[in-house]
């Protein structure tokens, strides 16, 4: 395993490193398929817009890391086929010897690449794409840029989600969130910024989603039920992204 890949633990969470402090996942160990870190649960924000059992049935995830997004879909979500692209062999190493990131072919595909060119050249479909690709400096690279989100928006189906985990560093996300407006036709919001210093964006396509704050919550307590994630604080940190006097998020 190259040097650069590195596991830590404390207090039950193991943690992931890219040679350094910065964390790039963690697992809870007596809770594996849980998710530990803030973000990653706003992230899954994204089962309340589309709050159906069988949404989404086809998972497009850029970036693996601690497999914590992985793992989540892949328990809570038995229909759903998952790809994931991590451009580093290293960490899909990583995260089956440390993170249980499950060993099923059926269910999940692992493609060794870069994100942006799997989408670039891709002709596949899915119903949600996950972004969370950063490197030991926390850059991007090609995964934040105009042409990739509107090569994500072209791979998106007709109920498509787009949610893109952004840092807020320098210039903030204000120019990240103007690029995944350009490329949705304005369907996009983000979420008000977590204790970590991340923002999550999301984006929809097709079908139009709108939805009062008693709807989301009602969504967030089934799924609660269903799969032990509480969004519930989530949520209450969304005011920026809704309107008007019931909460409604429209996208």
């Amino acid at each position: 395993m190259a040097q650069s890949i590195q596991i830590s633990e404390e207090a039950g969470v193991r943690f992931l490193h890219f040679g350094s402090r910065w964390v790039q996942g963690a697992m809870r160990i007596a809770r594996p398929n849980a998710l530990e870190l803030e973000y990653t649960r706003d992230m899954m924000t994204v089962l309340l817009l589309r709050p159906a059992l069988r949404w989404p049935r086809s998972v497009l995830l850029i970036g693996l890391g601690a497999a914590s997004l992985t793992k989540f879909l892949y328990r809570n979500r038995p229909r759903a086929m998952l790809t994931v692209v991590e451009i580093e062999p290293d960490v899909v190493t990583a995260a089956g010897r440390f993170f249980k990131l499950p060993d099923d072919s059926r269910r999940l595909a692992i493609e060794i690449g870069d994100g942006h060119d799997y989408v670039a050249a891709s002709d596949r479909q899915f119903d949600l794409i996950l972004v969370d690709g950063y490197d030991a400096k926390a850059r991007t690279g090609m995964l934040d840029t105009l042409p990739f989100y509107c090569n994500a928006r072209a791979r998106l189906g007709e109920q498509g989600l787009l949610a893109v985990n952004l840092l807020s560093r320098s210039r903030g996300v204000l120019p990240s969130l103007d690029r995944v407006h350009a490329a949705f036709d304005g369907r996009a919001i983000a979420l008000a910024r977590g204790a970590s210093g991340n923002t999550i964006v999301l984006a929809a396509t097709g079908e139009p989603i709108d939805l009062t704050r008693p709807e989301l919550k009602d969504a967030a307590r089934r799924l609660r039920a269903d799969t032990g994630l509480n969004l519930l604080p989530t949520l209450a940190r969304m005011g920026a992204a809704t309107s008007g006097d019931d909460g409604r998020l429209q996208l």
